[in-house]
């Protein structure tokens, strides 16, 4: 795997349905190196701080490979990296093979991953189509949040490496079709087994809970 685009953006401010909103939804590519820390990316801001960035949410990533089926799903050849939101664009980031609690090396950082991620009406925002939301949800491949275990500088071109998993994990993906599609046969069991994970986020945590009784 193999950081391909760091992608940040400051606070904007838009009008959407005849309001004003902040979002900080509209990253770009950035040319060298950048400081993760705990909590977010040095110079990435995030509007809605209860949803995004925190310990649990500081980095989004997602998979390059991604790009060429949403190009055509949303007729858009001009998607760029970071049109998702993500801070880090990768390569062979394949959800179905990352785990809940799995560590990667990457530049000068060690993170962790946390949860997926579970998109707002914002995303239909940055890519101009109000449907992108739940298609993003019906293809189960909606990207990692990690959370920060040791701080540092990273650059286009790490690659990333797997350093530690959990035992009896669950992958990122499966995690996220056991919440969202009820025809799953396996989400229960699935849920079961994520809510004994320590390395899932609080959040998930409590979404779970609601669900496994």
């Amino acid at each position: 795997m193999k950081l391909i685009s760091i992608n940040t953006s400051k606070q904007k401010y838009i009008e959407y349905q005849g309001k004003e909103i902040s979002t900080g939804i509209f990253k770009e590519p950035i040319d060298g190196g950048i400081f993760v820390q705990k909590g977010n990316l040095e110079g990435d801001e995030q509007a809605d701080l209860l949803n995004h960035g925190g310990l649990h949410k500081a980095a989004y990533a997602f998979s390059s490979e991604h790009y060429n089926y949403w190009r055509e799903v949303l007729k858009n050849s001009n998607l760029k990296h970071g049109a998702f939101g993500e801070n880090l664009t990768i390569s062979g980031f394949d959800e179905a093979s990352i785990f809940i609690g799995d560590q990667f090396s990457i530049g000068q950082c060690v993170l962790e991953v946390s949860q997926p991620r579970v998109p707002c009406f914002k995303l239909g925002i940055a890519l101009n189509n109000t449907k992108a939301p739940k298609l993003f949800i019906k293809s189960f491949n909606t990207g990692v949040y990690f959370r920060v275990i040791k701080e540092g500088i990273i650059t286009a071109g790490d690659q990333l490496i797997k350093i530690n998993e959990v035992p009896n994990s669950v992958s990122v993906r499966s995690l996220f079709r056991a919440y969202f599609d009820k025809s799953y046969n396996q989400a229960k069991q699935i849920m079961a087994s994520a809510l004994l994970l320590d390395t899932l986020s609080p959040e998930w945590q409590d979404k779970l809970a609601g669900r496994v009784g």
